[in-house]
């Protein structure tokens, strides 16, 4: 049986903290209705990635340092983000192996760390959601979740359940959008061409809503569609399941 309330720490993720606040707040909703309580510490900043990911583990590895205490008091830290998630519970741990007490440290945060969705289904034993949403969606697997945490089957059961919404497989759902944090600004002619890509499978679908549960991914298919004058609509899989999906526009589209 599911702990009666654990106390859990919401990381937040720097994208959705300055770009998509409404994922944060969904993320909250559905972590109160699995009976947790939910905090956002605010000491917490940055999981690191962007500096890991070039290279730079010296302060990759001060920034995990300096955010593992605001994590280390909960019962577990939830991500809406798969590629967070994996820098927390995989990553972190490597950074600072050569610490003794901190490593320790780090491996008990690392260990209670899970992606969103797998936290709900995996740990809470969460089936359903009181949601509804209009449409026909299909729905991306970032590469993080799916490779690092076998993030997969649950979003889509957890999607199942939410009433007027169907969803489809792209052709190739777990293809790379072409994102990859840095990878996009590094290699930005093979990435235009990877979420190009993307973005003729997408709209091959026929489906009128983009789900994901990465922002990064999101944001960059969504400014694929957008600049193709798609009218896909680009949300993330918290907002739906929440059953927040007009609580702001869809993602690359303004507030007018």
């Amino acid at each position: 049986m599911p702990e009666p309330s654990p106390n859990v720490a919401l990381f937040v993720t720097c994208l959705a903290d300055l770009f998509r606040p409404t994922v944060g707040f969904a993320a909250v909703r559905l972590l109160e209705a699995a009976g947790c309580t939910v905090t956002v510490p605010r000491a917490q900043t940055c999981c690191g990635q962007p500096a890991y990911n070039s290279g730079d583990r010296e302060d990759a590895a001060e920034i995990a340092r300096r955010t593992l205490p605001a994590l280390e008091p909960f019962d577990y830290v939830v991500v809406p983000s798969g590629s967070c998630a994996a820098m927390l519970r995989l990553h972190w741990p490597a950074l600072l192996a050569d610490d003794a007490e901190l490593a320790t440290r780090v491996g008990a945060v690392a260990a209670k760390t899970w992606e969103l969705t797998s936290f709900l289904t995996d740990v809470r034993g969460v089936d359903s959601v009181e949601a509804a949403y209009e449409g026909i969606a299909v729905y991306h697997d970032s590469c993080s979740g799916l490779r690092e945490l076998g993030v997969r089957e649950q979003p889509r059961r957890l999607l199942r359940s939410v009433a007027g919404l169907t969803v489809r497989d792209l052709g190739a759902p777990e293809e790379c959008c072409g994102f990859g944090g840095l990878f996009a600004v590094k290699y930005p002619d093979i990435s235009g061409r990877m979420v190009s890509d993307k973005a003729d499978d997408i709209e091959a679908s026929g489906a009128d809503t983009l789900l994901a549960g990465d922002l990064g991914c999101l944001m960059n298919m969504a400014g694929k569609l957008k600049r193709r004058g798609s009218a896909i609509r680009v949300r993330h899989v918290a907002e739906v399941l929440a059953n927040a999906g007009d609580a702001a526009p869809p993602i690359g589209e303004s507030e007018a």
